[in-house]
C-alpha cells in the first residue's frame, strides 16, 4: 500500500520537479519553434521509437522502469553524435522537445483508458534526458577525441549513462521521500538496486543504439530494439508469475478467516502495516516481500487448534502455546512451497524478542497492535501503542514500536491513528 503525507501538507519537492521539467520543456519547445527543427528524419525516427516504447508501457508494472524501450530511445537520442559517420546538430533543446512530444503521443491510448503516464516519470525523463544531452552534445559538437567514435566515445557514453542513472535515482528517491515520508537512504538504496535489473538493460541498449546509429545509420534502431522488447516481455511474464504467487499466498492466509479462527481482513491489515513499518526501518525490497508474505501467513498455525482463540488474539495466550502455534504455522508454510525465509519468520514470531530476526519482531509487534486496537474504539490505537511501549523491555523491540508509531502518526494507513 502506498503511503502519503497527511492532508494539508503537499510535498514540495515533486511540485518543484514538475515545475522545473515544465519550464525546461517550454523553453526547449520555444527554441525549436524559433530556430526550426534540424535533421528531421533522425528526429522522426527516434521520436517514433520513443512513442512505440510508450505504447508498450506496462501501466501496472512493479518494475522500476515501466517503458524501457522509450527510456532507451530517449537516452540514445541524447547521446547521439553521428548518423552513419555524419555529425548531428540537433542539440539539447530539440532532444528534450522530441522526447517529450513522443512520450506524450505514445501515452494517448493509455490516457484514453484512464491510465495515463505518471507525472513523476515524465518529469524525471525530461530532466534526465536534458542532463545527458547537456553533458554530451557540447562535447560532440566540438569534435576532437570524439570524432569517428572508438573507445573514447564508448567510455564517455558509459560514464554519462552512469551519471544519468544516478541522477534519475536521486530524483526518484527524493520525490518518494517527499511524497511518503519514508527515510531517504533506504529509498535511494532501493533505486540503486533497481539499476542492476531493467535499468542496466535500458542503459546498455541506449549506448549501443547511439554507437550503432553513428556507424550504420538509422537502420540500427529496429535491430537493437528487439532484444529490449524481448526483455520487457520476459519481465511481464515474471511479474505475472509474482502476482499469481502473491494471490496464492493471500488465499492461503484467508483460510484462518474462512474457518472462523481470525477476524475478516486481519491478515491483510497486519501485512500492510508490517510492510510500512519495514520500509520505515529501511528493509530492502526482497526483505519487504518476505515480511509481507510472513505477515499474511502468521496465523496459519491456528488451524491446528481444536477450539479457536476468541477473535484470534494469540498475543494473550501463554508463551508456550504461542510458540507451538508458530512452529505449526512454519511447518504448514514449508509444506506449501513458499520461500523458506517466510517459514522462518512465521516460526520465530513467538521467540524471545532479542533472538528474533527483524521481520519476526515486526510481525509480532504489528499483530499485537492490531489485536489490541481492533475493538477498542476511537482511542484504542493510542492505548494499544502505549501498551506495546510499556512491554518493550521483554516482548517487543523498541525500534519496531517506534517505527510503528511513526507510520501511524502519518495517518496514511487504514488503521487506528496513534499519536
Amino acid at each position: 500500500m502506498t503511503a502519503s503525507r497527511p492532508p494539508g501538507r503537499p510535498p514540495l519537492l515533486p511540485g518543484l520537479m514538475h515545475l522545473g521539467a515544465g519550464l525546461l520543456a517550454l523553453a526547449c519547445l520555444a527554441h525549436v519553434l524559433w530556430a526550426g527543427p534540424v535533421e528531421r528524419p533522425v528526429a522522426l525516427a527516434f521520436g517514433a521509437l520513443v512513442a512505440l516504447g510508450e505504447l508498450t508501457r506496462r501501466t501496472s508494472a512493479e518494475t522500476r522502469e515501466a517503458a524501457p524501450l522509450a527510456a532507451a530511445g530517449a537516452l540514445a537520442y541524447a547521446l547521439l553524435g553521428h548518423v552513419a559517420g555524419t555529425p548531428t546538430h540537433h542539440g539539447v533543446a530539440q532532444t528534450v522537445t522530441v522526447v517529450l512530444a513522443a512520450s506524450l503521443l505514445g501515452s494517448v491510448p493509455h490516457v484514453a483508458r484512464g491510465r495515463g503516464p505518471v507525472p513523476d516519470q515524465l518529469a524525471r525523463r525530461v530532466l534526465t534526458v536534458a542532463f545527458a544531452a547537456v553533458c554530451f552534445q557540447p562535447l560532440s559538437s566540438r569534435g576532437g577525441f570524439l570524432d569517428g567514435g572508438g573507445p573514447a566515445q564508448a567510455l564517455l557514453l558509459i560514464a554519462l549513462l552512469v551519471l544519468t542513472t544516478l541522477c534519475d535515482a536521486l530524483l526518484a528517491a527524493a520525490a518518494a521521500h517527499a511524497r511518503t515520508g519514508w527515510p531517504f537512504g533506504p529509498l535511494l538504496r532501493e533505486e540503486l538496486r533497481g539499476m542492476v535489473g531493467i535499468t542496466s538493460a535500458v542503459c546498455a541498449t541506449g549506448a549501443v543504439m547511439a554507437l550503432a546509429v553513428a556507424v550504420a545509420g538509422l537502420w540500427a534502431l529496429p535491430v537493437f530494439s528487439v532484444p529490449l522488447l524481448l526483455t520487457q516481455l520476459s519481465y511481464r511474464r515474471y511479474a505475472a508469475v509474482r502476482a499469481t504467487y502473491r494471490q496464492t499466498i493471500a488465499s492461503l492466509a484467508r483460510a484462518t478467516e474462512i474457518a472462523g479462527y481470525t477476524p475478516a481482513g486481519h491478515a491483510r491489515r497486519v501485512a500492510e502495516l508490517s510492510r510500512a513499518v519495514g520500509r520505515d526501518l529501511g528493509l530492502s525490497g526482497a526483505e519487504l516481500t518476505v515480511l509481507e508474505y510472513a505477515a499474511l501467513m502468521h496465523d496459519i498455525g491456528q488451524l491446528s487448534l481444536v477450539d479457536p482463540v476468541p477473535a484470534g488474539a494469540t498475543a494473550c495466550l501463554p508463551v508456550t502455546e504461542q510458540r507451538r502455534i508458530a512452529l505449526l504455522g512454519g511447518a504448514v508454510v514449508r509444506q506449501t512451497g513458499v520461500d523458506a525465509a517466510v517459514a522462518v519468520v512465521v516460526e520465530r514470531q513467538a521467540d524471545p524478542c532479542r533472538e528474533q530476526p527483524v521481520a519476526a519482531r515486526i510481525v509480532r509487534a504489528v499483530n499485537a497492535y492490531e489485536e489490541k486496537s481492533r475493538d477498542a474504539g476511537p482511542g484504542g490505537g493510542l492505548t494499544a501503542l502505549e501498551e506495546l511501549r510499556l512491554a518493550t523491555a521483554d516482548d517487543y523491540a523498541p525500534e519496531v514500536v517506534e517505527a510503528l508509531a511513526r507510520v501511524l502518526s502519518r495517518g496514511s494507513l487504514s488503521v487506528p491513528a496513534a499519536g
